[in-house]
């Protein structure tokens, strides 16, 4: 039997591992053509034989997100061998974990590059060819952090925040030209995903993601649903709703409340090696699939359609509890 979607050509980036590869995995079993755009790893290649696996197809096309025209060679390398591409997905990421005082201007620089300016490319990428059609989606994967950032992740903080603001300027721009592309922002929580074990990490114990976090599948499902849909922005999970909306009410007890425990809840309680490999220049050998270390902490599902329904109430009680934590960790 034909799946409904198949042979929809759907490029995901950061597609080797974590929520990249998820997503990936989501799209194929749709039936999708699935470009994979990556470092060239033993990840990426896995990823590419899983798409046929599931009922899709699978392309893998080694790219630096960081550098736009690796990027323009691998939108025109998909268009050639899959076809028309009808949803780009801007996933890629890398950050460092540390004091800003502790991070160089070229680690900065790195992760900023890939972080922000990756979307940016895979966006100019996608639009360059979606324009002449008019017809098209691309999804930026964002976070929570886009609008309450933490400490010890500047970096990856300052990235997300200009995605959000690039994409809505894009987004008045489509409007006014009366494009029929369209931009959709999905804001993630914590995840479970290898990010923790190969970032480049200036702390004396282990990263992780801060409680309660979410599988990967979890944010895959959220991303293939936007992208049949024609929402602004799509939250995921209810520490995202209940951390952007709070933030809205009371930022500066949400400043107050990280301040006072934001290191701790960043950290397990193992060292961390000064000398550990990590992916900032170079990518690591190896498939890392799209899980980390934390699955057994980690959720598999999300109220986020009701949540999304209604972030009033949402919002109004994550007021409240950061009004409550503020007044705990006053001293």
């Amino acid at each position: 039997m034909r799946k409904p979607n198949s042979g929809r050509v759907v490029v995901v980036t950061g597609a080797s591992a974590g929520v990249g590869r998820a997503a990936a995995r989501a799209f194929a079993s749709e039936g999708a053509h699935v470009g994979l755009i990556a470092r060239d790893t033993e990840g990426l290649q896995a990823a590419a034989r899983e798409m046929g696996e599931l009922g899709g197809k699978g392309l893998a096309v080694p790219a630096d997100v960081a550098d736009a025209d690796q990027v323009a060679a691998a939108a025109a390398r998909i268009e050639q061998e899959l076809g028309p591409i009808e949803v780009w997905v801007n996933n890629a990421m890398t950050t460092i974990f540390g004091r800003l005082t502790d991070v160089t201007p070229q680690e900065y620089k790195r992760a900023t590059e890939v972080t922000y300016l990756g979307t940016v490319y895979g966006t100019m990428a996608a639009l360059r060819r979606m324009l002449p059609r008019n017809n098209g989606h691309i999804i930026q994967v964002g976070s929570a952090l886009a609008y309450r950032s933490i400490p010890l992740q500047a970096a990856y903080c300052g990235a997300k925040h200009a995605i959000a603001g690039f994409t809505d300027s894009l987004r008045s721009e489509l409007i006014h030209d009366n494009k029929d592309i369209h931009l959709t922002m999905v804001q993630l929580p914590a995840m479970n995903t290898p990010q923790f074990t190969w970032c480049r990490s200036k702390m004396p114990r282990h990263p992780q993601p801060v409680p309660p976090i979410f599988q990967p599948e979890v944010a895959a499902e959220r991303i293939v649903w936007a992208s049949h849909h024609t929402r602004r922005e799509v939250f995921v999970g209810a520490p995202t709703v209940i951390a952007i909306e709070a933030n809205k009410v009371a930022p500066a007890l949400a400043d107050y409340y990280l301040g006072r425990t934001g290191f701790d809840s960043q950290q397990t309680k193992e060292d961390v090696p000064k000398d550990r490999p990590d992916n900032l220049f170079e990518p690591l050998p190896g498939d890392f699939g799209a899980h980390g270390i934390f699955g057994e902490q980690a959720h598999t599902q999300a109220a986020t359609t009701w949540l999304s329904e209604h972030k009033g109430l949402t919002a109004f009680a994550g007021a409240m509890a950061l009004g409550a934590l503020a007044f705990v960790f006053r001293k």
